[in-house]
């Protein structure tokens, strides 16, 4: 990304009177020993102190026109990439300062202003640039907490040879950097109670190929002649052709508990982080794996696509979607809400597809609502997080062992997910689940 700032200081007698303000303590001294060198050889009639005066007077006076009109020839640049990163990840930010006047600049210093959480505040002193020349300077931010943060504005402190004046110029373009959770590869597992036609449920690929369109349409070179309709061609008078393969994708929906009260503690090692990483990293791999996909939260808001129920659709569309949901999880916090009735809602308004959970504390009537979303056409994973063991000084659920055993009954595949434990691991543990009573298998 690049931005082009514009100055954010005034020009004329404002900024003049701006500019006036950037007089340095040498240059409050050259004026105020000229004026006094001027007083003293107008009451002395000294002719040669009076131009010692004028010219230590006036020297902090051109001095500043001249760097206030630098100013506004000096333009600057920022690009960052990659705008999106995960977390612990680096980004390489570029800054381009341009003197697009035909006069050298005086010394130059340069600050970018970053949040605390990428790093020292970057400053860099460059030596003065020549008329139409340009200096390149960059710098890496990284962070380990999610998040969008701001980049800028870009700062530029400008100083004239002698030390009299110093002048700061902000800029008012910014970028942003978009930190997302952390992601892991995950294997491709054989889940179950996936029913048949979804996935891989009679050994095919993920990305289903449906029965062509019956609706013919008109002969185009290039086509395949063996895709013509001869009875259609016989209607209509001219060559007709099936239409190409409609694909069918399977679908899939992530679910993110994000109650408040669902989770204990705080900060990267948390339980409600690692759930979101884990959302994350499963959102992904259904996506490369050809599901049509959604991220859906407590408060029954989906994110995914314009397609039916908020699922993503496939091609360059399902990379738009990936970028969406990374950038909702990028930023997504903790709900005030105290249930799930409008994650079940949402879910049971879809009755096909895989459901993937990450759930935080449930009490028994969460849990109850919990298993009611388990849906007899799909198969339904739900990785449970224990706050309490995750958070330091908290006390583990005892309970949580009859939540899991209640959302095994109902058809689920659940499984604990305790401190120290990868996702990779629990998802191969999903796979090699046993399969529930009356269901069938498919790939993941």
């Amino acid at each position: 990304m690049e931005s082009a700032p514009r100055p954010a200081d005034g020009s004329g007698r404002a900024g003049l009177r701006s500019a006036l303000s950037g007089l340095t303590t040498r240059g409050r001294s050259f004026l105020a020993a000229g004026i006094a060198a001027a007083v003293c050889a107008y009451v002395l009639g000294q002719g040669d102190l009076l131009r010692v005066g004028l010219l230590l007077a006036v020297l902090p006076l051109i001095c500043t026109v001249a760097l206030h009109r630098t100013q506004h020839r000096v333009s600057g640049t920022r690009r960052l990439t990659p705008g999106r990163v995960p977390a612990g990840a680096e980004a390489r930010v570029q800054l381009r300062m341009n003197n697009v006047s035909r006069l050298p600049t005086g010394l130059l210093m340069l600050q970018d202003r970053v949040p605390y959480v990428l790093g020292p505040r970057p400053r860099f002193v460059l030596d003065r640039v020549e008329g139409g020349g340009r200096r390149e300077v960059s710098y890496r931010v990284r962070s380990d907490l999610r998040g969008r943060y701001p980049l800028g504005p870009l700062q530029l402190r400008l100083t004239d040879p002698f030390g009299l004046v110093e002048l700061t110029r902000s800029f008012r373009e910014y970028d942003t950097l978009t930190v997302i959770p952390r992601t892991e590869p995950l294997p491709r597992i054989r889940l179950t109670g996936e029913s048949a036609g979804y996935g891989d449920g009679r050994q095919r690929s993920l990305a289903l190929a449906g029965d062509d369109d019956v609706i013919p349409r008109g002969y185009r070179h290039g086509d395949d002649l063996r895709r013509v309709h001869w009875r259609s061609t016989a209607r209509y008078g001219e060559l007709m052709v099936r239409r190409e393969e409609q694909p069918q994708r399977a679908r899939a929906t992530v679910l993110l508990d994000t109650r408040r009260i669902a989770y204990q503690g705080a900060g990267p090692d948390s339980a409600f982080e690692w759930a979101v990483s884990g959302a994350a990293s499963v959102l992904l791999h259904l996506l490369e794996h050809g599901y049509s996909v959604r991220l859906l939260t407590d408060t029954g808001t989906a994110v995914g696509g314009e397609g039916s129920g908020g699922f993503s659709a496939g091609g360059q569309e399902s990379a738009e979607a990936a970028g969406l949901m990374m950038d909702t999880l990028a930023v997504v916090g903790h709900s005030d809400g105290a249930g799930l009735s409008r994650a079940h809602d949402a879910v049971r308004s879809v009755n096909e597809g895989l459901l993937v959970a990450f759930l935080g504390d449930l009490d028994e009537p969460q849990a109850e609502l919990a298993a009611k979303m388990r849906q007899r056409t799909g198969a339904a994973v739900a990785f449970v997080l224990d706050s309490g063991a995750w958070a330091e000084g908290g006390r583990p659920d005892g309970t949580a062992a009859d939540r899991l055993r209640r959302l095994r009954e109902t058809g689920w595949t659940a499984l604990p997910a305790e401190p120290g434990t990868t996702l990779t691991q629990l998802w191969r543990q999903a796979g090699n689940a046993p399969a529930g009573r009356g269901t069938s298998g498919g790939w993941a």
